[in-house]
């Protein structure tokens, strides 16, 4: 099964001022994100930041909260306790319509259909971005972690994280193999400018 962009939102959890310093690659982790943020706007997929604590952690890194449509700040180290999910597949209430309106006059009440893939990336991988991951799985949303844009602060907490979320059925992949399969093909009209930014 591959990602689809149509099917996909982005979520990016806590790339935090305060943090990045201590996490381990953590220039790289941060490249990596603004790779997955700048394609997903360029190819019109949602994207959602989260930040820990704010007040003690500080903001995400401004050049991702900028590419972000909302940032949700949280408490919990779980997202899915924050207003995240009500962003991610938000509840369709019924139209208020008038039952003297003509037929054509009358609101669709169908909903649109969910986007419901979910991309993670963030910090610190075996806290924040596991118990995110397992939040979601059980919101049955299919989750998708971008390796390569995920850390801690110690390497071997980071790939503890991934070993988990294999075993609890989160896809692993890396932010090229996200990147390819959104494009599908090489006549993508989005596909010059994605290049530009994988190379």
């Amino acid at each position: 099964m591959m990602i689809g962009a149509d099917d996909s939102q982005l979520v990016l959890v806590d790339y935090q001022s305060r943090l990045m310093p201590a996490i381990w690659q953590g220039r790289e982790v941060v490249d990596r994100a603004l790779l997955l943020a700048r394609l997903a706007r360029l190819m019109k997929v949602p994207v959602w930041g989260t930040e820990q604590n704010p007040a003690k952690l500080g903001p995400n890194a401004p050049e991702l909260r900028a590419l972000c449509q909302t940032t949700f700040p949280k408490m919990h180290f779980n997202a899915c306790e924050s207003e995240l999910p009500q962003a991610l597949r938000p509840v369709t209430r019924p139209g208020g319509n008038a039952r003297s309106l003509p037929k054509h006059l009358q609101k669709n009440d169908r909903p649109t259909p969910a986007r419901n893939t979910i991309v993670l990336a963030g910090c610190e991988a075996h806290v924040c971005l596991l118990q995110t991951a397992l939040g979601l799985l059980e919101q049955e949303f299919d989750v998708w972690v971008v390796t390569d844009a995920c850390s801690s602060r110690r390497e071997r907490d980071r790939d503890a994280a991934f070993d988990r979320l294999a075993g609890n059925g989160v896809e692993l992949v890396t932010s090229e193999m996200v990147a390819f399969e959104w494009l599908q093909h090489c006549e993508h009209p989005a596909f010059h400018a994605a290049l530009k930014w994988i190379k």
